[in-house]
């Protein structure tokens, strides 16, 4: 049975950022608030948390999942940017977007999937994923918590443990938060990015 923890959605609580840190680091699967609701997340070394967040959502064996990065430089560790891209980048960010770039050797090949070398990331503009990713110092793999036979992420913290308690080691529940997904583009090929998919995030200046 997971636990819960409450992070005041705009002055995160360091200590319980550090509790979430500390089950990150136990190789555990947690559920954190972002600006386009609620995600899974575990470590990107987590093999068997990936595994969990793909049981959970009863995902295909080729999902991609995501990064959330806390700022640029941490971007550029694990994926491949131009100058152009870099700039895009830094205008958009952070924000509802995932951007789908070329990835680094940083990355482990099992993320990819039928030798695909491109990965979604993400610098979602949340208090509490930005404490939380500055803390842990590093990416966190992500996907959002859409559960089967649902069309949207799940928005409060409450819903969430009745559903999936059992299957998380740990929920923040940082009250509610936004249904609307994120804007999906794909700049894997250059510029300029293509749209896969209109979310929150405007795109008329970047296309």
């Amino acid at each position: 049975m997971s636990r819960v923890i409450y992070i005041h959605p705009e002055t995160p609580q360091q200590r319980l950022i550090n509790q979430a840190v500390d089950v990150l680091n136990d190789q555990g699967v947690i559920v954190l608030p972002t600006d386009s609701g609620y995600a899974l997340a575990t470590t990107v070394d987590n093999k068997k948390g990936q595994d969990r967040m793909a049981a959970i959502r009863q995902l295909e064996k080729n999902h991609y999942f995501s990064l959330l990065c806390a700022d640029l430089s941490m971007i550029s560790q694990y994926a491949k940017l131009d100058n152009a891209q870099y700039r895009l980048l830094k205008t958009a960010t952070p924000g509802p977007y995932t951007f789908i770039l070329q990835a680094s050797v940083e990355l482990p090949k099992r993320l990819f999937g039928n030798r695909r070398k491109t990965i979604g990331i993400r610098v979602p503009n949340h208090p509490i994923v930005q404490t939380l990713l500055t803390a842990f110092d590093g990416p966190l793999l992500s996907t959002t918590l859409i559960l089967p036979d649902a069309e949207i992420s799940e928005l409060f913290a409450e819903d969430i443990y009745e559903k999936i308690a059992h299957q998380v080691d740990l929920i923040i529940d940082g009250g509610g938060t936004n249904f609307a997904p994120t804007t999906v583009l794909d700049m894997s090929d250059g510029m300029p990015p293509v749209l896969i998919r209109q979310g929150q995030g405007e795109v008329n200046a970047f296309l």
